[in-house]
């Protein structure tokens, strides 16, 4: 009996394949990494990387372009917001209870109700990536500029240090460890969520994993799944090294380590 040649490659059981179209079945090893892959639809398949490498490339540029816009464009709309809220205290609430809400709208409605505003366009999806961001930059900023001591403030203006001058010069740069903290927040759960702009047909890697799921096509999932996971811990581990490059006294020294250890050893002998 022949079997139909129009049956679609991940069709063919896995490791064989048919001499001609009417044929017998001839079982054949199966090469790891090779075409075989493909006709069985495996999850891991070297042979999708290297037919599919300029898909996966576009996709994880757009995926990387969407997420370092969506988080830079939060940053700018949140830093004002948070000085507002601190200058301000009457608006505060108002201020983080607002960016609190537009964080529980679920991603899809949040999309669908920005598409009659911006048509379907990565704008869409920037747009709702940005409000996604606030809660977590505002509240994070806000932190930051409050645990400023109040000495050091007092200690600023006896110099003659004006409001934007103390801002910039002196409780930035002591608030830069919960404000980069923020930033990390922000960065990774916008790469996570930049796969649901998929939707719209923004989604970066989203799209891939969602044109997977809709074909079973194994391979597709798991590669594209696996660089979003990689892209987040990448973007998570660059802003840590930018926190420590930035804020150098906030790394304990060796010296004074020591130190404190031949004191205690002193005041044990005393």
């Amino acid at each position: 009996m022949s079997v139909p040649w129009s049956l679609t490659a991940a069709a063919w059981p896995s490791g064989q394949v048919p001499a001609d179209p009417g044929g017998p079945w001839l079982p054949q090893a199966a090469a790891p990494g090779g075409a075989d892959c493909l006709v069985a639809n495996d999850w891991i398949c070297g042979a999708y990387l290297r037919t599919r490498s300029h898909e996966l490339l576009a996709a994880t540029v757009q995926h990387l372009g969407i997420t370092a816009a969506s988080v830079a464009l939060g940053l700018l709309i949140a830093f004002p917001l948070a000085l507002l809220a601190r200058r301000r205290r009457a608006v505060a609430g108002a201020v983080l209870g607002l960016t609190t809400v537009l964080y529980t709208i679920p991603s899809l409605a949040m999309f669908a109700l920005l598409t009659p505003v911006f048509g379907v366009s990565v704008a869409v999806v920037i747009t709702g990536l940005v409000l996604y961001s606030l809660t977590i930059l505002v509240r994070n900023i806000l932190a930051g500029l409050d645990a400023v001591p109040a000495e050091v403030r007092e200690a600023a203006r006896g110099m003659g240090y004006g409001p934007a001058r103390m801002l910039f010069g002196v409780e930035l740069p002591l608030a830069l460890p919960a404000v980069v903290a923020g930033i990390r927040i922000a960065t990774v759960s916008t790469v996570a969520m930049t796969t649901i702009g998929s939707v719209v047909g923004f989604g970066g890697l989203g799209n891939l994993i969602a044109s997977g799921l809709q074909g079973f096509f194994k391979a597709e999932v798991l590669t594209a799944s696996v660089l979003c996971v990689l892209l987040a811990v990448a973007a998570d581990l660059l802003l840590m090294a930018v926190q420590r490059m930035l804020t150098p006294w906030t790394r304990p020294r060796a010296g004074s380590r020591s130190g404190g250890r031949r004191t205690r050893a002193t005041k044990a002998v005393a």
